[in-house]
């Protein structure tokens, strides 16, 4: 048999690999449904479906390996990091999938929950006020209009995979859907600034600075106090805590 390793875990869901199978273990199967619906419209790589049976999700592995981690170098070349650029935009530019996915939360909602989050980070002493309301003013260039787009809601650079330059799948898509595609283009980028402009490159059309920077704090704002509370750890260096010390 072959060694069972545990990819991810935390109380909303497990990834674990099998040899060349990954399990999604996701008791939210509604999480499942779109994730399985999004793979099956995205006009990019992605990974092959090898059965499902409630609550277990099974994949096949990718050729390659991901472009990289959050807070740790990337290895991979300037051309790698345009690719996945234009491996985004025939996404974003795919026909929108039926529902709204993570990137698509409306500006009311999403304020909410900045300010809401905001202040639990203060008063429970988890970051400096400075800090937050820094950030908080930063954040505010997101809360924008926008048009829909085909969006991931997750692109993290450890979901997609390289071989050399070719971009050879994207994982993770439980949060897929409608949304604001510069959420995607700053989730991709975010603590890996050195790379954005391979990033736009590859994209190939102009983008708010702005609201990247600006998604780079809302983000990392809103993630906090989940991942610490999850055992990961956003203070370590070149994470969230990292990107909101730098704007």
């Amino acid at each position: 048999m072959d060694e069972v390793k545990v990819v991810v875990a935390h109380s909303e869901r497990a990834t674990l690999r099998v040899g060349d199978v990954f399990l999604k273990v996701d008791a939210d199967q509604a999480r499942v449904d779109a994730e399985v619906e999004a793979m099956a419209l995205a006009p990019v790589p992605t990974p092959e479906i090898l059965w499902r049976k409630p609550p277990v999700l099974a994949i096949a592995a990718l050729k390659g390996a991901t472009l990289g981690r959050l807070g740790e170098p990337s290895t991979a070349s300037p051309a790698a990091w345009a690719a996945a650029g234009a491996a985004i935009r025939k996404l974003h530019d795919a026909p929108l999938p039926s529902r709204p996915g993570r990137a698509g939360r409306s500006i009311v909602a999403l304020t909410a929950e900045l300010d809401d989050e905001c202040e639990l980070l203060v008063t429970n002493a988890v970051l400096p006020l400075d800090l937050v309301t820094r950030n908080r003013q930063v954040a505010e260039a997101a809360l924008r209009p926008w048009t829909p787009a085909f969006t991931h809601g997750d692109l993290q650079i450890a979901h997609v995979f390289i071989d050399g330059d070719e971009i050879t799948g994207i994982i993770d898509w439980s949060e897929a859907g409608q949304g604001d595609a510069l959420y995607d283009l700053a989730t991709f980028t975010l603590g890996h600034e050195e790379h954005l402009d391979d990033v736009i490159a590859g994209y190939g059309t102009d983008i708010d600075l702005d609201v990247i920077h600006a998604w780079w704090s809302l983000r990392s704002l809103l993630a906090v106090r989940w991942l610490a509370e999850h055992g990961f750890d956003p203070f370590a260096q070149g994470c969230e805590v990292d990107v909101l010390r730098s704007r």
